[in-house]
């Protein structure tokens, strides 16, 4: 029986791509670089900001403008982070049942901390209870390491055996795998429903709802 849900945020519960690829072009234009395609963006993404700047960026991270440009990015995305994000269709009434049948749920992300929570608080509330974003100087292992779940697992206070995991690209499958949790690949987001196949995804949801639907079966 399924007592607590983790979700990934970028892809998952939130369409941040206009946002994040604005913030990226932003800090790449200051130095005069090529800018970047939504869609690039969209690849670069799920790993972190800092692996997102390093792939947009042209000589990667031995660019000499890369801590720079990462800086930029971080504070420009600060500040322009909700001009076009917006959650995806029905995902707030999705978590809504979660919450009247007393599921647990939190959110897990490579996005850095302060961001994470910022948005999680801003469109949902108290739907989500825990957020959880990258906080690698606290020891916590950015995904796919399983740190960040099983920092959330303890403060749901529910047993890694009742928990599932719902993402939307590989580096979430393979955080589920390390986690030794089920995964649910969430088929709207950032990575196509191949990938999350190839990756070994346990189940597929092409629709919010649909969690609920499998949870039930759990």
């Amino acid at each position: 029986m399924i007592h607590g849900i983790i979700f990934d945020l970028d892809g998952t519960l939130l369409n941040t791509l206009e946002d994040l690829c604005d913030s990226t072009n932003y800090a790449l234009s200051y130095f005069n670089y090529p800018t970047r395609t939504i869609d690039e963006v969209r690849s670069f993404v799920g790993n972190g900001v800092k692996l997102l700047i390093e792939r947009a960026i042209p000589n990667g991270a031995e660019d000499k403008n890369f801590e720079a440009c990462l800086k930029i990015f971080k504070h420009h995305y600060k500040e322009n982070m909700y001009n076009k994000t917006a959650p995806y269709p029905n995902i707030v009434e999705m978590l809504k049942e979660l919450k009247l049948k007393g599921i647990q749920t939190s959110v897990v992300s490579n996005k850095f901390d302060l961001a994470v929570k910022d948005l999680c608080k801003k469109y949902f509330g108290d739907l989500v209870q825990i957020a959880i974003g990258e906080n690698e100087e606290e020891g916590i292992r950015k995904k796919p390491a399983p740190d960040s779940v099983f920092k959330a697992i303890h403060e749901m206070h529910v047993s890694i055996e009742n928990v599932i995991f719902a993402g939307d690209s590989e580096t979430d499958v393979q955080t589920a795998k390390n986690a030794e949790i089920d995964c649910i690949g969430c088929t709207w987001g950032f990575r196509d429903k191949s990938v999350l196949k190839q990756e070994g995804a346990k189940y597929f949801v092409d629709t919010p709802f649909e969690i609920l639907d499998i949870i039930k079966t759990l």
